[in-house]
């Protein structure tokens, strides 16, 4: 029977009681531990990672100056709004600066809007439409939820417009507070507009 040396034995075993590792094998352990630490750290992000806003259903009540969004019932974000320049009331009529009452739906948006971002209320309705023709007058139309017109950059001049009623009769909000809406929700919600 033939006789394996000792040494010949070590150069198997990495890492062996009373041995340094080759520097070889110390690059390839730093290396494998330090993709274990990074995979840990990746994974941790994703388990954090928070969940995409969605609604569906937007509420607004427009003495409260308020816009809600809704998920399974359940308020999950709220703004303050501007309405128009005579808020009071159910919109009767082109020009007259209210903001329409009732059940509608976001039905399309406009990413290249006057007013940072814009998505479309389906006003008027069958019924809005019959009672302006009672009043031979014309209903009106284009309500939207919008940001902030685009032409004013003073921080200053923006915060007035965010402390009091200034639209035709749309629903105005702060523009990072549109770019929330308009990722939350889709075409087709339902709005309900309150008093």
């Amino acid at each position: 029977m033939r006789r394996i040396k000792t040494t010949s034995l070590r150069r198997f075993q990495p890492f062996a009681p009373g041995h340094s590792a080759p520097p070889a094998d110390r690059y390839r352990h730093f290396i494998l531990c330090t993709l274990a630490l990074l995979g840990a750290i990746l994974l941790a992000g994703c388990a954090t990672k928070p969940e995409k806003l969605t609604a569906d259903r937007v509420v607004v009540k427009k003495s409260e100056r308020k816009l809600m969004l809704l998920s399974d019932g359940e308020v999950v974000r709220e703004y303050r709004v501007a309405l128009g320049d005579s808020p009071r009331g159910h919109k009767m009529e082109e020009g007259d600066e209210r903001t329409p009452e009732g059940e509608y739906t976001l039905d399309w948006r406009n990413p290249n809007s006057r007013f940072h971002k814009s998505i479309h209320v389906s006003y008027p309705n069958e019924r809005d439409v019959q009672f302006a023709r009672f009043l031979d007058q014309s209903p009106g139309g284009m309500i939207m939820i919008h940001g902030q017109p685009n032409h004013i950059r003073s921080a200053k001049v923006l915060a007035e417009y965010e402390r009091r009623d200034w639209t035709d009769g749309c629903i105005a909000v702060k523009n990072e507070e549109m770019n929330e809406i308009w990722t939350a929700v889709g075409d087709g919600t339902p709005i309900q507009i309150l008093p």
